[in-house]
């Protein structure tokens, strides 16, 4: 039984054996976790400063508007420039924000402008961080069989920060206020950048190319959109991200208007969150294989979406913190299930330009449904509107169901090409075995 077991436990950590994603894996571990004390920080400040619904939504699409506009660009020079020494470039930058921001409202000069200025600061970062970052995960990895355990305990990391960070922030925010959050997230930067530091990394040669910006971004557009499996799951993520993730924008008022709490109760609710998150990301950490997670995507897509509408319709805070659960392990897994799976058929040159890509539909709608979500709480309500994005998630759940047999169909070949589908090298030829074998 022990002996099974650490077995077990070998398994779902396996990516951890190479020395360069360890680095990393603690080095992210312990800034994401002062990431999440800022988003939380962050909110608060705003609807402090402002007690408005709107100014949250507006606070949101500065933040994250950059990203949608320079991501597509930023993809070209991750597959053209070197993306560990992009990656340091950018830890550095969103440190230097961060202290920015400290020092603003600990001195108590912090107004709304300054936040949306940083805010935007930090989105023209995001914009080169993200596709660096995502693109750089395979580099770390000297095993390609273990890059979905690598991207599942990515996610397991970050949503393991997600449940700690926000209690942390709860609980400075009522103590000491919300620039010793930013503080603390500024000083958390400096352990992912003596990762970076200490990890021996080499990467592949960048072929030179004569061909312009725009030339390169075309060419990615026309690879990542023009082949329907890699289209569907970007779609499908951007409209989740879209309709279902300004939910945390207006946590906030939720907690205070409907819940009547503070931002222990903020912070509680971000954390339930958190534990559902890390329960996908454990559960997809344990799988062996990337077969099956086309099924899973609309599937936890849909759960999110049912997660988003019971907590809206929710009046209790301890019925809220027990839907947000299934609700953060729905979106935790339809995002990282959609990760793998771009990540295992992309093309190594196209790799930047379509996690630019990803990162658009993650982050880069964001800022419109912040906007729209904080537009539409101010006619309907904020519970009313988190229940119109959970209607949204189960609609684009249901439309990828249903081209999901020709995505599978079209993904075969490069399944089979990888390794993925070892019966179909060896030469079995049954649709019928391929197919449950895709189901498992």
């Amino acid at each position: 039984m022990a002996a099974a077991q650490s077995a077990g436990s070998r398994s779902l950590l396996r990516a951890l054996k190479h020395p360069n994603y360890r680095l990393f894996f603690g080095g992210q571990g312990v800034s994401l976790i002062g990431t999440w004390i800022t988003r939380v920080a962050q909110s608060w400040l705003v609807y402090r400063l402002t007690g408005s619904a709107a100014m949250l939504g507006v606070v949101g699409f500065a933040g994250q508007i950059p990203t949608f506009l320079l991501a597509p660009f930023a993809g070209v020079w991750v597959d053209r420039l070197n993306r560990y020494h992009v990656l340091i470039v950018t830890q550095v930058a969103a440190m230097l924000q961060s202290f920015a921001l400290a020092g603003l409202a600990i001195s108590g000069h912090i107004r709304i402008w300054h936040v949306l200025v940083l805010g935007a600061a930090q989105g023209v970062i995001n914009a080169f961080d993200t596709p660096a970052r995502q693109a750089l995960l395979v580099d770390l990895i000297e095993d390609r069989a273990d890059l979905s355990n690598a991207i599942a305990l990515n996610s397991s990391m970050v949503n393991g920060a997600r449940l700690i960070g926000p209690s942390i922030a709860g609980v400075v925010i009522a103590a000491v206020g919300e620039g010793w959050c930013f503080f603390a997230d500024g000083v958390s930067y400096g352990a992912v950048i003596a990762s970076l530091l200490l990890m021996k990394v080499n990467l592949p040669a960048r072929v030179p190319t004569e061909k312009k910006v725009l030339q390169e971004l075309a060419d990615g557009f026309r690879y990542a959109f023009g082949f329907r499996p890699i289209r569907a799951v970007l779609l499908l993520l951007a409209l989740v991200s879209l309709m279902g993730m300004p939910y945390t924008v207006l946590m906030p008022v939720i907690v205070d208007k409907t819940l009547h709490g503070g931002p222990h109760t903020l912070g509680f609710l971000m954390g339930a969150t958190g534990v559902g998150a890390l329960c996908g990301a454990v559960y997809l950490a344990s799988r062996r294989s990337i077969l099956g997670l086309g099924r899973i995507i609309p599937l936890t897509a849909a759960l999110f979406g049912v997660g988003l509408i019971g907590f809206g319709a929710s009046r209790s805070m301890a019925l809220s913190l027990i839907l947000l659960v299934p609700a953060g392990m729905g979106f935790m897994v339809q995002m990282a299930s959609s990760n793998t799976i771009l990540q295992s058929v992309v093309r190594e040159d196209m790799r930047g330009r379509v996690m630019a890509f990803y990162t658009m539909a993650f982050m880069g709608t964001a800022p419109f449904g912040s906007l729209l979500a904080g537009a539409l709480a101010g006619r309907i309500g904020a519970p009313q509107t988190v229940m119109v994005g959970g209607v949204a998630c189960i609609v684009g759940a249901a439309v990828f169901a249903r081209v999901l047999p020709d995505l599978r169909r079209q993904l075969r070949p490069i399944y089979v090409e990888r390794g993925y589908l070892p019966e179909a090298v060896a030469g079995v030829a049954n649709t019928t075995i391929l197919r449950d074998e895709m189901d498992r």
